[in-house]
């Protein structure tokens, strides 16, 4: 591990999911904030897209007067407009919000002298990567802005570009202001994910996949070359876990100097006298969703099992859930116990359902089931989402009779959903069991979070938080830990849905006193991931990149 008592005076940390959420980097930097700016000791400001002019975002403060005077040099002077206040967050940290949206008339010679300057191929670009790069530009050139304007060239200056969507700002602004320290992080390779999301298998033939080649075959080259090129040339690259270490080695021909592996701050669990009854809460509020779908009665002993996180398919193991949930319900040994397990993935929501929604807002007491009682809101793509169609062709009708029946969540849990409205967090409470077996996945957040509220959880030594599990217990975890680290290959399919099933199965056979004391020691595992022990290796990275910085002016 390197280290370093350098530290530096000003972190600028740039993402596309400031004040923006969508996934898992949301959860990082939004979850560091607090401890990050208590442990550098420096400036952090965090730098995202202003895609929210006009429309109201819960997640951003505005502060027309922090920084005024330079905000109008930059939108007079640079002609970059930026937005300032907080994020609110944990430690609610100053945010720039930075309107990128001139840049696209500048498209072609941006990109021309990204190819002069650092061999960036952008030619082959679709999809989602000019939003991206022009965001990316706009940031890095609001941070040469303010560094003109307010900082003195003695400080000591980081710039902190995570994954690809940030890496052409972070290469100009080095060479434009070579004086700020340049930091990368990769959340998960683009070709990486890729080869995953498309079916090939990654791990058998992984020291012979090349990533160019693939970036190629697979129609990445463009992201693929930013991510390469912003990994060979900033002054420290890094990702999150050892797993994606060896994929950054093996596809992007960089072996990481420093692992920043991601932490999780418990500001977000109520507080130890209010647990048991927001825990109990939250199980009533699933229950009652539940039966007035299902024209059910399940009540307190009905277990609780579920999933989440990104949709992606295979990637996150949400085939494998359904199927270990089938043979669980085909030759499983649950016996009568009333199981229902949620899919919480957000997918192409239309709306919520009507039916369902006036049952749960009017507390309607009719029992008779709804139709199509396998999804909580409608979809755009009914008959062609995955899930959907993955429940039907196992046979999965949750008739009432069933005794095992599997309800597909697919919104945003933020509290206004129109059926549950509460948050992800404050239904996960009320979990008994979370899965989540995921075939490519660099850290795992959703099962560090199942930790932290104390849900025993079941994850993959495909995943590096699954691996951490396994390296912090010194042996492969079971279910009696508190985390259960199943053991996934391209080939063990079959081994790995039993082994799940049998999971569950073992969690049924548990009485009141075992399941209290293996979700304590969830808990217990969850509190070795807290930032305050993890921040260090972020103040590392930077150390090592100013370090790296000072050697260029010797």
């Amino acid at each position: 591990m390197v280290s370093s008592k350098v530290k530096a005076n000003w972190i600028f940390s740039v993402s596309w999911e400031v004040c923006n959420k969508i996934g898992g980097i949301y959860t990082v930097l939004s979850t560091q904030a607090k401890t990050l700016q208590e442990e550098s000791g420096a400036k952090l400001i965090y730098i995202g897209p202003d895609i929210w002019e006009g429309k109201n975002n819960p997640l951003f403060i505005e502060d027309r007067q922090l920084y005024a005077q330079w905000k109008d040099y930059a939108r007079d002077t640079d002609g970059i407009p930026v937005r300032t206040g907080y994020w609110n967050v944990p430690g609610r940290p100053i945010v720039f919000l930075v309107d990128f949206m001139a840049n696209y008339s500048l498209r072609n010679e941006i990109y021309g002298r990204a190819w002069e300057l650092f061999k960036v191929n952008s030619i082959h670009a679709y999809g989602d990567y000019d939003e991206a790069s022009m965001f990316s530009y706009a940031a890095a050139m609001a941070v040469k802005s303010f560094y003109n304007f307010s900082i003195g060239h003695e400080d000591k200056v980081v710039y902190h570009a995570h994954e690809w969507m940030t890496g052409l700002g972070a290469l100009f602004l080095k060479h434009s202001i070579p004086q700020i320290s340049t930091v990368f992080t990769t959340h998960a390779t683009s070709v990486g994910r890729s080869i995953c999301g498309n079916g090939k298998a990654l791990y058998e033939y992984f020291n012979g996949y090349n990533g160019d080649q693939m970036a190629c075959e697979l129609n990445m080259e463009a992201k693929h070359s930013i991510e390469k090129q912003t990994a060979h040339l900033v002054d420290c690259f890094t990702t999150v876990s050892d797993i994606t270490a060896r994929e950054c080695t093996q596809l992007l021909e960089r072996t990481p100097d420093v692992i920043t592996v991601n932490g999780f701050e418990d500001g977000f669990l109520p507080a130890p006298d209010r647990f048991d009854s927001v825990r109990s809460d939250a199980r009533r509020c699933i229950l009652s969703v539940a039966n007035k779908l299902f024209g059910t009665s399940w009540g307190e002993e009905t277990v609780i099992v579920a999933t989440g996180g990104r949709y992606e398919y295979r990637n996150k193991g949400l085939d494998l859930f359904i199927e270990s949930m089938r043979r669980l319900r085909d030759g499983g040994k649950s016996g009568d116990a009333h199981i229902l397990a949620l899919i919480n993935v957000p997918a192409w929501v239309m709306e919520p359902r009507r039916d369902l929604q006036d049952r749960v807002l009017m507390h309607d007491a009719d029992n008779t089931p709804l139709p199509m009682p396998l999804v909580t809101h409608w979809l755009h793509n009914m008959g062609e989402d995955r899930v959907v169609c993955a429940l039907q062709a196992q046979g999965f009708r949750n008739a009432p009779d069933d005794n095992i029946k599997v309800l597909f969540v697919p919104c945003y849990l933020d509290g206004s959903d129109g059926i549950f409205n509460r948050s992800y967090y404050d239904l996960l409470i009320g979990q008994d069991l979370a899965v989540f077996p995921s075939y490519y996945e660099p850290w795992g957040y959703t099962p560090l979070e199942s930790s932290a509220f104390s849900v025993p959880t079941v994850t993959s030594d495909l995943a590096g938080f699954g691996l951490w599990v396994n390296s912090l217990l010194k042996h492969e975890a079971m279910l009696e830990d508190g985390i259960k680290v199943v053991h996934r290959t391209d080939s063990n399919w079959n081994e790995a849905a039993d082994d799940i099933c049998h999971q569950i199965e073992k969690w049924i056979g548990k009485d009141a006193s075992e399941r209290e004391a293996i979700r304590k020691k969830a808990g217990r595992i969850a509190k070795k991931a807290l930032w305050k022990h993890f921040v260090r290796y972020y103040l590392d990275a930077y150390g090592f990149a100013i370090e790296k910085t000072w050697k260029r002016f010797l």
